[in-house]
């Protein structure tokens, strides 16, 4: 989905020429305190790359850059990604600390209050789209605006959808919506960022083992109307995905891929 600008650009693996020959590249990862987030910023640091760690509480935030173990690879910015003032100082911090941005992993993202559609609260479906649509858009608007004027120009942004971008859970309006939403967003990225070298592609991710997903462990309402654990996978499994996609020149691109825990119910779900 990039690639259409002038010169060839191979900066995707660290040490490559993304930032100048031998530069290291540097990436953003929103949602970097728990979860994906975290496990995707680790892996990333692990594999050379300087991570910007975003997220809305700080302490967690440095506890991916413990995790993490480079200190001078990692950066923490206080950041609410409903918040265009906040989104633009987390960017304006990237600029200064490093003069460019190579990738942004949008993952900030909530699920919600499980309730039936009729019972759910204006307030906590205007919550959902606020942090997993407003918050994706404006993240990417401002590393969009950095990666077409940095020289060499061009990046990747990676948003993290759902399986529910395909397939709803039952009582999961918003977050069904928001990451159906998701997927136009991506799609309309990547065709706005051809003439910048500016690739976006999504990764679709089903029962990774996080907090968000506890009770997929516990039981959890299924579309028949009974109650079912569910399999799940290590958040690591997802970070390599992340990662491969991340590596790659930026005249190529994974434009959608889905990484699931195998046997959980997502083929032949509904």
């Amino acid at each position: 989905m990039a690639g259409e600008d002038s010169a060839p650009r191979t900066g995707g693996a660290p040490g490559g020429t993304a930032g100048g020959a031998g530069a290291p590249v540097n990436a953003v990862v929103t949602g970097a305190g728990s979860g994906i987030g975290r496990a995707v910023a680790v892996a990333l640091v692990e594999a050379g790359w300087h991570v910007t760690l975003a997220g809305r509480r700080t302490a967690p935030l440095e506890e991916t850059a413990a995790l993490a173990g480079r200190g001078s690879s990692t950066a923490v910015v206080c950041t609410d990604v409903t918040d265009p003032e906040s989104v633009t100082a987390l960017f304006r911090a990237v600029r200064e600390r490093h003069a460019r941005v190579d990738l942004l992993f949008n993952n900030a993202g909530s699920f919600g209050p499980p309730h039936p559609l009729e019972e759910l609260a204006y307030e906590d479906w205007q919550n959902v789209v606020q942090t997993n649509l407003t918050g994706a858009f404006l993240c990417a608007q401002a590393a969009f605006r950095l990666m077409k004027e940095q020289d060499p120009r061009g990046g990747r942004i990676i948003n993290n959808g759902s399986l529910s971008a395909h397939v709803p859970r039952p009582h999961s309006v918003a977050y069904t919506a928001t990451k159906h939403a998701v997927t136009g967003l991506t799609k309309s990225l990547s065709l706005d960022g051809r003439p910048y070298g500016i690739a976006c592609g999504q990764i679709d991710i089903g029962n990774a083992a996080t907090d968000m997903t506890a009770r997929m462990q516990t039981g959890i309402r299924q579309a028949d109307g009974s109650t079912a654990v569910e399999p799940v996978m290590d958040a690591a499994d997802v970070a390599r995905t992340v990662l491969h996609m991340a590596a790659l020149p930026l005249e190529a691109n994974v434009q959608f891929a889905t990484v699931m825990a195998t046997a959980m119910p997502y083929i032949g779900r509904g």
